[in-house]
């Protein structure tokens, strides 16, 4: 049996995919929500388990860096990789969360359409880490999310625009302010990822 004096930790890869599967299932019960907005007390407290079992893959992750010789590729990079998802994560349950702290009677069309990027994002994202770890074809990945990110800017500026020429309830305008403010923060965050995985491969390449 051929024994490797210094061994690569492959587990890492299947525990990146592990971290944005989880990411995309969190993006879509958070678009579910709005979509359908009811139960929303009950799809929020969903969406906060799938941010514990983020949280739980990423401590994990972060141990196996810690007690590893050898890791895949910089330690530096997994940390911001897995700290990136993980912001991803946080600021969804937030969204979701602030929808049910204000009370929020039903959704914009703009928000929903915010929750749909993060989605399409995460999506995309996901596909990036499948293929991290023969770091082929991912730049295509990367350049859609930050289009998307680039789509979201636009639908943030008029939303808050609209709320503003519509002559509503100044605490109406505040909450609302907020709350696309935090998708747009979540939609941001998506492109902090893309961002890592693309100096990653950068580096590898």
């Amino acid at each position: 049996m051929r024994f490797r004096l210094i061994p690569r930790e492959e587990r890492f890869y299947d525990l990146f995919v592990n971290d944005a599967t989880n990411m995309v299932r969190t993006a879509r019960l958070l678009e579910a929500m709005l979509r359908s907005y009811d139960r929303v007390e009950e799809r929020a407290a969903e969406i906060r388990e799938a941010e514990h079992a983020g949280d739980e893959i990423t401590h994990d992750i972060g141990h196996r860096v810690e007690s590893t010789f050898v890791t895949p590729f910089d330690r530096e990079d997994i940390i911001a990789l897995i700290s990136g998802l993980d912001d991803v994560v946080d600021f969804i349950e937030e969204v979701a969360d602030t929808f049910v702290l204000y009370r929020i009677k039903a959704p914009t069309e703009p928000a929903i359409r915010q929750a749909s990027i993060v989605v399409a994002q995460c999506e995309e994202l996901n596909h990036a880490l499948v293929n991290l770890r023969t770091f082929n074809d991912l730049e295509r990945h990367w350049i859609e999310v930050h289009r998307l990110e680039n789509e979201g800017d636009q639908v943030a500026r008029a939303a808050i625009a609209d709320l503003f020429s519509d002559g509503a309830d100044p605490v109406e305008i505040i909450k609302w302010k907020e709350i696309y403010s935090l998708l747009e923060t979540t939609i941001d965050k998506c492109e902090d990822v893309a961002n890592v995985i693309e100096r990653i491969v950068v580096k590898h390449a």
